[in-house]
């Protein structure tokens, strides 16, 4: 009792190592995967887009400089010296002294003869609903982008698992074929020795070469294949397409949590990600059409400049100043382009409504095909089973009459092809139920990403 039980518990720590070890590819493929990675970049990109609406709430500050000059153009002329100069001199004559000089009329340019005009401005917005909306479509984008993410780690996932499965699949074909090609050889020695031993034809040994030639080039075919599948599992995960993959994987204790699936019925599929997504890019469109609507509501700014102006590039303080002021604009008319846009808006609404009750319908769809594949591979599954049983007594029961003298030559080969048949549709069989409920777990939405990533 000792001993069995110990085989059990080595039993079931193999089985959980090998189930470890497509958890570790997964893990691998979503932290290397090279798309994924573009995914969380885009992410990335909406949530600074969300904190630059978010920053539209502080003030802006700015520093404004311009310089000009120029010569010529309108002149205002300024008889000064014509109006002051008798008051002068009759003052002189009257003091008896030349206190007050003559002075000369001016002449004044409309144009600034090296002018500066250099200030900080600092403006803050105190009405302005686009803000406000903006900042919640931001918002949106950022879930979107969040859902996006989410959307393909559950296809990679599924994606890793198919080509996994694939692979075990290619790989098993492979120690199918062999073992074929050992039967042909085997085969082939045997008619070698009847024949030596008078007992068979040299027609079976020429039939037992082609028989070997044949599986040899169906076994180099499943070789190429399974190095295909290799190369493609790999590509997933990021990694070089010769590096090795671990098989170790017993499909047992998946293939017990594929009758869970099959019991479970056709569950709904209101947690995808693609649903979700859809649904902001409805709350989405609301916005919209909610900030267009308001296009009447007037928008208010504060601005606070200090600065300095003067020719010549004086800086005193006679030149320093400040000015502070409030604008405020209010649409009057603009060829009734915002009630357009209303419009606009307001399909963009439905259409954005459609796609979503369109998308529920197709992923319903999906799910239930998914469903149906699952137990159209089961069912296969279970005859492969019984065939493989049924192909194996065969085989056995027809090697032992030809060594008898019982059966004929052909009778061994149909038994043998048979038997390969039936090992390599089980194999193909298990591998495509596995697949099949990875199909149903990514149209459930019910792998744990969560769980296992950080």
């Amino acid at each position: 009792m000792r001993t069995v039980s110990i085989l059990v518990l080595l039993a079931a720590s193999l089985n959980a190592l090998a189930q470890e070890s497509l958890q570790a590819y997964i893990d691998s493929g979503l932290q290397s995967n090279l798309l994924l990675q573009q995914r969380h970049v885009s992410f990335e990109k909406a949530v600074m887009a969300l904190k630059s609406a978010k920053s539209l709430y502080l003030p802006s500050v700015n520093l404004e400089a311009g310089y000009q000059t120029a010569d010529g153009g309108r002149n205002i002329p300024l008889p000064i010296g014509d109006l002051l100069n008798p008051v002068y001199a009759t003052l002189n004559q009257l003091t008896e002294s030349s206190q007050f000089p003559a002075i000369e009329n001016e002449t004044i340019n409309f144009l600034p003869r090296n002018y500066y005009d250099a200030h900080i401005r600092t403006t803050l917005p105190l009405i302005n609903t686009d803000i406000g909306h903006n900042k919640r479509i931001r918002e949106y984008q950022v879930q979107l982008s969040e859902l996006d993410v989410e959307a393909y780690k559950r296809e990679l996932v599924k994606e890793i698992k198919v080509a996994y499965f694939g692979y075990l699949s290619a790989v098993q074909s492979v120690v199918v074929y062999r073992s074929a090609l050992e039967l042909a050889e085997e085969g082939k020695r045997t008619n070698e020795r009847l024949v030596e031993s008078g007992k068979g034809l040299p027609a079976y040994v020429l039939r037992s070469d082609g028989e070997v030639a044949a599986a040899q080039a169906t076994l180099t075919a499943a070789e190429q294949q399974a190095d295909n599948a290799k190369f493609y599992f790999n590509s997933l995960l990021n990694r070089e397409a010769e590096a090795a993959i671990d098989t170790a994987f017993n499909p047992e204790n998946s293939l017990l949590e594929v009758v869970g699936l099959l019991n479970g019925g056709n569950p709904a599929v209101g947690k995808r990600e693609e649903l979700e997504a859809l649904t902001t890019a409805v709350n989405i469109r609301k916005t919209a059409l909610k900030m267009d609507k308001q296009y009447a509501v007037p928008t208010l700014n504060a601005f606070l400049d200090l600065g300095s102006q003067s020719e010549g590039f004086r800086f005193n303080g006679q030149t320093r100043y400040y000015m502070a002021g409030l604008q405020l604009t209010f649409p009057i008319f603009n060829g009734n382009r915002n009630k357009y846009q209303v419009r606009q808006s307001q399909l963009d609404l439905r259409d954005a409504q459609l796609q979503l009750a369109d998308a529920s319908r197709q992923l319903q769809l999906s799910s239930a095909i998914a469903h149906s594949g699952l137990r159209s591979a089961w069912q296969h599954y279970g005859a492969a089973k019984r065939q493989l049983v049924a192909a194996a007594a065969y085989q056995r029961l027809i090697t032992k009459g030809y060594q008898a003298g019982v059966n004929s030559y052909i009778e061994t080969v149909d038994a043998r092809n048979q038997y390969t048949s039936a090992r390599l549709a089980l194999s193909v069989s298990t591998y495509q139920v596995l697949s099949a409920a990875a199909k149903v777990e990514r149209e459930q939405a019910s792998y744990p990403l969560t769980a296992n990533i950080n």
